[in-house]
Formats: C-alpha cells, sequence, structure tokens
C-alpha cells in the first residue's frame, strides 16, 4: 500500500515497546517523526498461583474445541508457554484471532490456519463469525492478559459455550512524572496521538488532566468506534478512526491528518 508523504507530522506513538518500532520505522520512512512514548508496559506472571493456573490450562489444552487469541501480545506470550510446558495445538481445534495482525502473528508462531474476522477488530466484530455461532457445549480458550473486557466471554457463554481463559502475561502501567507528557509534547512539536487500547487511552488522559485544554486539541488515531466514543466522552476533540490498530491502518490515518495540515497551511 502507497501513502503520501507524513511530513511535518511529529507522532507520539504510545504502543508498548516490544510494538513500537515497526510503527515507528513506518512513520520515519513516510517523512514524519515519531516519539516513542509507550503508555503500558508488558510483562511476565509474577504470582506463583497464576502461573501454576496457566501451565495445568496448557497441559489440558486437548479438552478445548475452539482457542481464541485476543491480541498479538497474547499470541507472543502464549507461544513461550506452549514452548515451556512442550505441548503444540491439535491440528483438530479451532484457532481464532480477533484480527489480521493477531492472525499471522498466531500462524507464524504456530504453524496453524487461524480464522479471523474481516469486518473489524472489536469483540463484537469476532461474535458475527459463522465458527461462533453453533458453541452449545464446546470448551473454548480465550488467550488474552490478566483483565480485560468481558464482553466475549460473557456472550460466548450466553450461547452455551464453556470458557475459560488463558492469562497469558499482565499489564503495568509506565510510570511517568505529571509533566513527562507536556514536556515532550512541546519539546517535539508533538502534533498527533496514536492510541491502541483503553487502557492506554485512560492512562493519557490522567497524564494530560493538568493540561487538558492544550493536549485535547491534538488529533487522536485511535483503532475502534467504541475507542473513539471513549475518547470523546474523556473531552478529546479531533479523535480519528482508524478502524484497526495494524501498522497500515493506522498509517492510513495519519496520513489523512497529514494531508489536512497540509490543506489548512
Amino acid at each position: 500500500m502507497n501513502f503520501p508523504s507524513l511530513q511535518g507530522l511529529n507522532v507520539l506513538v504510545t504502543r508498548p515497546v516490544l510494538q513500537q518500532q515497526s510503527l515507528g520505522e513506518a512513520i520515519k520512512s513516510l517523512g514524519g517523526k515519531a516519539i516513542h512514548f509507550p503508555l503500558i508496559d508488558i510483562v511476565q506472571l509474577a504470582k506463583t498461583e497464576d502461573i501454576k493456573y496457566l501451565e495445568n490450562k496448557v497441559r489440558a489444552i486437548d479438552d478445548y474445541q475452539i482457542l481464541i487469541f485476543v491480541s498479538a501480545n497474547a499470541a507472543q506470550f502464549s507461544k513461550e508457554w506452549f514452548t515451556n510446558c512442550a505441548v503444540k495445538i491439535p491440528e483438530i481445534i479451532k484457532v481464532i484471532a480477533i484480527g489480521p495482525t493477531t492472525a499471522r502473528a498466531v500462524s507464524d508462531l504456530f504453524g496453524c490456519t487461524v480464522i479471523h474476522s474481516d469486518v473489524g477488530v472489536t469483540s463484537e466484530d469476532l461474535l458475527s463469525l459463522p465458527e461462533l455461532e453453533e458453541i452449545a457445549g464446546k470448551q473454548i480458550g480465550i488467550l488474552r492478559g490478566k483483565g480485560g473486557r468481558e464482553l466475549l466471554a460473557a456472550e460466548l457463554r450466553e450461547r452455551g459455550a464453556v470458557v475459560d481463559y488463558f492469562e497469558v502475561y499482565r499489564r503495568k502501567i509506565h510510570a511517568y512524572g505529571p509533566r513527562e507528557l507536556i514536556d515532550i509534547v512541546n519539546r517535539k512539536q508533538v502534533n498527533a496521538f496514536t492510541i491502541t487500547s483503553g487502557e492506554a487511552l485512560v492512562q493519557l488522559s490522567e497524564l494530560a488532566v493538568d493540561n487538558k485544554a492544550t493536549l485535547s486539541l491534538i488529533p487522536l488515531v485511535v483503532p475502534s468506534a467504541r475507542l473513539a466514543d471513549q475518547a470523546e466522552k474523556l473531552g478529546y476533540k479531533i479523535v480519528s478512526n482508524s478502524n484497526g490498530a495494524d501498522d497500515a491502518s493506522m498509517l492510513a490515518t495519519l496520513r489523512d491528518i497529514a494531508s489536512d495540515d497540509v490543506r489548512r497551511n
């Protein structure tokens, strides 16, 4: 896919450290500047009981008919757990991912066929898949980080499935001082934000609270209508839905922002 120049765009990339590089390099290759400012850290499980519970679930993988991966992070950390437990995903299990980026990660890491929605990257889009319609009595494993939305599991249970979580990592808020956000925005002349999760959006808003009048006017790119609505409720004035958290979707929306800036100037 070809993108016009992002010349003049200074983008605050807030993805976790391990997910920053590809988007940052793409922004730079198109003439923009990427300022890395991770809001959430993705880390290993720490509690012994969480580790033992997950090990037992992985070793009982044959009990499941469907596995659902909700993020590329879930795919990467799951691979470590499956390798450590000397377990492979049986071919008979249906493997589903929440979007094309996660599907590619799962396919590359596990070498299996992966089903994903072609219409979006939300739990709602995933639930529209025909593979998740007739699931009464089926045992489903959701591979994710600790915490998060309950909509997917709740709806699958409503349809009659038995649902378990494989919580393969945990999230930790990246610690910043009260002025670090506004200081980097001013110093680097940031004129676009990218956000890829609800947790990161909340953290951005908390860091922006003392400078909300200024920061709420910076264009904000989010990956779904749900997060766009959440951002607007938090007071952001210029919110763009990229309809995906992958690099191509984010870049397409940043292109639109850069084009708007050119037209205004």
